[in-house]
């Protein structure tokens, strides 16, 4: 079967890992199309926007799509293009495993945890204003609708991959209207899932379980805010964002990026450890029903790792990012015998 793909690359390292990771999708045999569109911060001069509509349209049209990281200004300038995306295309599960890779240095060891983190409302709505010259004041969005249907994606996904526990996470004890609403919609899904645990922390004792005992929990429910936050926790559980994937998902459509920024101090530079894109495309080829392609790519990722040498400097190696990709795909090769 031949699947077609839209291909944002990204800007600062961007195109570099995006090379390194389609060399290695190649590499597995799925016969896919990329098309390649833009966005970021390198194309407004050409399109006046950060975000040309030809770009969603295609996403829209191919209905899956792999993406390099954008540079998002600090304090001005546009809005985040990555926030843009999601909220344009309705992809409101964003989906962030975390899983221990021998050959990653890390404090822990056997982590295997998915935040579930609910895409499209909460503080990241931009709900915000200036009061007078000295205040600013941003809304907390909540809604049932949003809720219900991040808890469920939860449930179902864990369901599906086998997962044994949902977590949900919140501050209800304070902020009882919005994260009141957001446990009690979960705690409502929840009851519909008896094969599935169900639990809930309060967000700031969740950050400190994580670091005490990450083994105790599987998925985590989280809202946008603290979704975004805990999964950078769950990250540096596993040796930081190098290695870090990401998935926004809807009804329809499915987005695939690494949680990781642009870096560009490292642009050109064939430097950059494209491993945080690859693992994207493991779930990217779940995503598509090539499971074995997923497993292959994922399996290759972990020996070249693992084994330490064609591997960047993050890692331990002396690899550049193009080199890394190479090996990779050779070790898909041998295991395909």
């Amino acid at each position: 079967m031949k699947y077609r793909v839209t291909c944002i690359p990204g800007d600062g390292i961007g195109p570099e890992i995006m090379a390194a990771t389609k060399e290695a999708v190649g590499a597995t045999g799925v016969d896919i199309e990329w098309v390649d569109v833009e966005a970021g911060a390198d194309v407004i001069e050409k399109y006046g926007t950060p975000l040309p509509p030809e770009t969603v349209a295609s996403v829209r049209e191919t209905k899956v799509a792999i993406k390099g990281p954008l540079t998002t200004p600090v304090g001005s300038g546009f809005r985040s293009v990555n926030v843009a995306l999601r909220k344009e295309l309705d992809l409101y599960a964003n989906l962030r495993p975390a899983i221990s890779i021998p050959g990653v240095k890390s404090r822990y060891e056997d982590i295997d945890l998915v935040v579930v983190r609910e895409n499209t409302e909460d503080l990241y709505a931009g709900i915000e204003h200036s009061v007078g010259k000295d205040a600013a004041e941003s809304i907390k969005i909540i809604t049932r609708y949003a809720s219900e249907r991040i808890a469920r994606f939860a449930f179902e996904y864990a369901r599906r991959e086998g997962r044994r526990k949902v977590t949900a996470v919140h501050k209800a004890n304070i902020m009882k209207y919005t994260d009141g609403l957001f446990l009690e919609v979960a705690r409502g899904v929840a009851a519909e899932y008896g094969d599935i645990e169900f639990e809930d922390r309060i967000v700031d004792n969740m950050a400190m379980q994580l670091v005490q005992k990450p083994e105790l929990y599987d998925v985590i429910l989280c809202p946008n805010l603290y979704g975004d936050i805990l999964s950078d926790l769950c990250a540096g559980l596993v040796g930081g964002l190098g290695m870090a994937p990401g998935a926004n998902l809807g009804d329809e459509l499915a987005l695939f990026e690494p949680v990781h920024g642009s870096a560009p101090k490292y642009a050109g530079q064939n430097k950059v450890n494209p491993g945080a894109l690859m693992l994207s495309a493991v779930l990217m080829l779940r995503h598509l029903g090539e499971r074995e392609a997923a497993d292959l790519l994922f399996n290759a990722i972990r020996d070249v790792v693992g084994a330490g040498r064609d591997v960047t400097y993050d890692l331990g190696g002396t690899a550049g990012t193009r080199e890394m990709g190479q090996a990779i795909a050779r070790r898909i090769g041998e295991l395909q015998g």
